[in-house]
């Protein structure tokens, strides 16, 4: 496909100040609206989604800030709690990691109470993170230290992603999957140098990942090499993530380049992406809970990508 069939945002929503990391909480909020959290420098902010294919009195989306929270650094990574929910007695939860390698466990009922629990451990670059997603009462990190911590074990492996039943990527190329009972790697995928990968949880016998500028997808229970192959961006991939309402969904995005960053979404029943994107400096990238719609920040706008099933 040529850069000229790259397609604007469906809907953009505007913000203060540059995006670093935009996350859609992945469990219900208990009303029609989505949770979603962006993050920056110095700054997490908390607000609800609503789209015009959600509700057709809503032209385009509707945003509504709940919370913002003062961060003492800028966040490079975020993750929601299970616990977050806006109905009954509401709470918000959810987890970051910044550049002084501590982690900030973030909650308020949206009324009064807001506290910041800050966590620490690790001794270098925090690369991922996620709660345990039945209860949210473990946080699971991975770090350049080459460790992965679990509140309140951890154990020693050079990762960059995780996932919880626990996924562990390794830079090097090795992703492992481990009993979190007896801390122990009970299956193990290959490839080349890894960047970005994700277990689609819509069918977890699927993984992806990047590495240089192809997007690789495994089936867990053929075995350990990946079934699928295929170059994606020119100037090397960055992010991989799949869809949480279609399994043969998933995005790719590329390193930012000059002037913008390519999103690609793919489709495992077509040869070529479905859809290109393209933002100015994209940076991060989640899916809707139920839409097959994702969210990539920017230059001080939220930009939204809606494709068809």
């Amino acid at each position: 496909m040529q850069e000229d069939s790259s397609r604007s945002p469906s809907y953009t929503v505007a913000c203060e100040d540059y995006v670093h990391v935009v996350e859609f909480s992945p469990f219900t909020s208990g009303t029609p609206a989505s949770l979603l959290a962006y993050g920056g420098n110095q700054y997490v902010v908390v607000g609800t989604c609503l789209f015009q294919e959600e509700d057709v009195e809503i032209e385009g989306v509707e945003f509504n800030v709940l919370r913002a929270f003062h961060h003492e650094l800028r966040v490079d990574a975020l993750a929601w709690s299970p616990e977050s929910r806006l109905d009954r007695i509401p709470t918000i939860r959810l987890c970051t990691a910044a550049a002084d390698r501590k982690l900030r466990l973030l909650t308020s009922d949206l009324q009064d109470r807001h506290e910041v629990k800050v966590m620490e451990g690790h001794t270098s670059y925090i690369n991922h993170l996620v709660f345990e997603p039945t209860e949210g009462k473990q946080i699971a990190s991975v770090s350049d230290d080459h460790t992965c911590r679990s509140k309140p074990f951890y154990f020693r492996v050079c990762v960059c992603m995780c996932v919880f039943p626990l996924m562990v990527a390794e830079k090097k190329g090795t992703i492992r999957f481990y009993d979190l009972v007896t801390q122990q790697a009970i299956l193990s995928l290959d490839c080349g140098t890894l960047i970005s990968a994700d277990w689609c949880l819509t069918n977890t016998i699927k993984v992806g990942a990047v590495a240089g500028n192809d997007w690789l997808i495994w089936d867990i229970t053929r075995s350990s090499y990946p079934q699928e192959k295929r170059p994606a961006h020119i100037d090397k991939a960055r992010l991989f993530k799949w869809s949480r309402a279609n399994e043969n969904l998933f995005a790719t995005t590329g390193c930012p380049g000059k002037i913008s960053s390519q999103l690609f979404i793919h489709h495992l029943g077509h040869p070529q992406p479905v859809m290109i994107g393209s933002a100015p400096v994209g940076s991060g990238l989640s899916w809707h809970r139920t839409l097959p719609l994702c969210a990539v920040g920017g230059d001080r706008k939220l930009c939204f990508w809606m494709t068809e099933m």
